[in-house]
């Protein structure tokens, strides 16, 4: 006697943290409400939305989503993700942290989109796992919390565990779970829905701007660029740099200036210096902190360079961002 198939449809719990992306936020949902219009005429998604109280959550666009319920127990079948975008560590309250942890006890799939993934980290559920959030928050998540093994990918898969780095990369990792849970025949037909012709794979770099560019076909130069891009911590020398690719120090000044109107000295400085400028807005971390973690020596030199480059002293900067990176609790 053959079973009958389960036709009950895959049941989603979307947690929005205020501030969400609502990009990232819409293209995860609409895969899953695409997926249910198929011709089969099959409910294939389910889903609920929730929110710490119950209340409508303001996305960081001002934007106001009513949710279905607050912090209710869930089903271990099924699949939760947490959404946030702007002041993530704001909206990761202690109830919010506990809540995760019972959640994800039972067992069930469970992701992010974008800076959901920090949430994650602080309620201690991501080390040690391969992840993925928004490249704007990735230094400043890897200065904070050294265990989490960040990625420069579109989206990160490790076991039961999935993250994104929200906006057009959350509608590449949910057609990878259609593609899982039905099949690609399933996963093509919503991606024609979305006019996405060519979802992208999970190890696409997030950030075109960073892919080789197309006036630098220099292997060389490259190679320089790369090593000067994994070593701003503890800053390599130029002698170094050009003894690493081969090269001797004038013939590497020489590329910088060809390909890129500027010196190796300069180029790694501006690298260290937006490192420092991304530490300061995202994290709680002092002046003094940020200077050490971006390879200067002297706070008085960091503090000079960092005026010349952005027309304001380190201790001046914006702090709107540090309310993302707030462990709960404090203030």
């Amino acid at each position: 006697m053959s079973v009958a198939p389960d036709l009950s449809p895959r049941s989603y719990a979307f947690l929005l943290i205020p501030g969400f992306s609502t990009l990232g936020f819409a293209c995860a949902l609409d895969c899953l409400s695409l997926a249910n219009h198929h011709p089969s005429g099959r409910q294939f998604y389910a889903w609920r939305l929730l929110s710490e109280k119950g209340h409508p959550v303001a996305a960081y666009n001002g934007v106001s989503v009513n949710v279905d319920a607050g912090l209710v127990d869930l089903d271990r079948r099924e699949t939760l993700i947490v959404c946030a975008g702007e002041n993530a560590g704001a909206g990761s309250s202690r109830a919010v942290l506990d809540w995760l942890r019972r959640q994800t006890r039972k067992g069930m799939d469970f992701g992010a989109l974008s800076s959901g993934t920090y949430t994650l980290a602080l309620a201690g559920l991501i080390g040690g796992k391969r992840v993925t959030t928004h490249w704007e928050y990735k230094t400043a998540l890897t200065e904070m919390l050294p265990d989490v093994i960040m990625q420069d990918t579109l989206y990160s898969v490790d076991g039961r565990i999935f993250t994104s780095a929200g906006g057009a990369a959350s509608m590449d990792m949910m057609l990878h779970r259609v593609q899982a849970d039905y099949g690609e025949d399933l996963a093509t037909w919503v991606a024609d829905q979305m006019v996405y012709s060519l979802p992208r794979p999970e190890n696409h770099a997030q950030r075109r701007s960073l892919q080789p560019r197309a006036d630098v076909r220099n292997p060389k130069l490259q190679l320089a660029m790369q090593l000067m891009q994994a070593n701003l911590e503890e800053p390599l020398r130029p002698d170094e740099i050009a003894d690493l690719v081969k090269l001797s120090s004038r013939q590497l000044e020489r590329l910088f200036a060809r390909y890129l109107n500027t010196s190796p000295k300069r180029y790694y400085m501006q690298l260290r210096l937006e490192k420092a400028r991304n530490l300061l807005r995202q994290t709680g971390l002092s002046v003094t902190e940020v200077c050490v973690a971006c390879g200067f020596r002297s706070l008085s030199h960091f503090s000079k360079s960092y005026r010349a480059t952005f027309g304001i002293p380190p201790g001046a900067q914006s702090v709107d961002g540090k309310a993302f990176w707030l462990p709960p609790g404090q203030t």
